[in-house]
């Protein structure tokens, strides 16, 4: 019964991702693709500048390298396709996969974390995802849009992220455990307060000791496009994580609600054979 209902679940929380992430790409195509456009204009704009400023002895042996680069660096997918079609693809299976995951975080909560409904466990879970996976990484190493930055260091900056996100889940897991430990003694409130208080400071530690992602913007960038692109990327993931809590609250509510009353009926249905 409880692996049915864990794979019921899990189903719904796929599809509750799917949902968000048309959402989150409705976002991300309207309030995300101006910064990104901007930003690679800006990096055109550079380019062009360099190419005019270059010495005029080396103009021949220059055009024909740079037609040589431009053709080397032809992208094999238009611009086009990678702001509709790529970019669809990419934020729907994000979603796809982050509320499976996210659909067996909430299995695990509903319960242990104290006596909220499925919607409101849903919701804790689309909070604390959120703010896990994204927020909390983000304070920390911040979105820059593409062509900015020193190419040769994206490894770097990527594992750095992803860094964070690992650490910032553990910690939460961590807190989440502290809080029910010292529960008991505590109270509930104070023991809430006191796991807050040591994630905090936890993060606070990791973000001094993890080194800093110094030529993540190049000189020179606009400050406001680049604002732009940060809160545009924070409004995606918040969209995503907001409609993925509000959908699988409302499917988990009714899957449980089903198997609460089919249990009960199964039960009513024994007791006589029982008595």
């Amino acid at each position: 019964m409880y692996a049915s209902t864990v794979r019921g679940l899990l189903v719904r929380g796929m599809l509750a991702g799917l949902i968000a992430g048309l959402f989150a790409f409705a976002v991300a195509y309207v309030v995300g693709e101006p910064p990104v456009r901007g930003s690679i204009a800006v990096e055109e704009a550079a380019a062009a500048q360099d190419a005019a400023s270059a010495p005029s002895g080396h103009a021949g042996h220059g055009g024909d390298a740079a037609s040589g680069g431009a053709a080397e660096e032809e992208e094999l997918v238009s611009r086009p396709v990678q702001s509709t079609v790529g970019l669809a693809t990419g934020v729907l299976v994000y979603g796809v996969a982050l509320g499976g995951i996210a659909s067996l975080a909430f299995s695990f909560a509903l319960g242990r974390v104290g006596g909220f409904s499925p919607r409101a466990t849903a919701a804790l879970t689309g909070a604390g995802a959120f703010g896990l996976v994204y927020l909390v990484p983000f304070l920390k190493y911040p979105a820059t849009p593409p062509a900015v930055g020193n190419p040769d260091t994206i490894g770097q900056r990527t594992t750095l992220f992803f860094l964070m996100i690992l650490l910032s889940v553990l910690l939460g897991v961590g807190a989440i455990i502290l809080g029910r430990r010292l529960a008991p003694r505590l109270g509930n409130w104070n023991a809430t307060l006191t796991a807050a208080g040591g994630f905090v400071a936890a993060t606070a530690l990791a973000f001094v000791f993890l080194p800093d992602n110094s030529d993540a913007v190049q000189p020179g960038f606009p400050a406001a496009l680049l604002w732009e692109f940060r809160i545009a990327s924070l409004a995606v993931q918040l969209a995503l994580w907001t409609v993925f809590a509000v959908v699988f609250g409302v499917l988990a509510q009714r899957l449980l609600a089903a198997r609460t009353d089919d249990a009960e009926v199964t039960a009513r249905q024994q007791a006589p054979a029982l008595g």
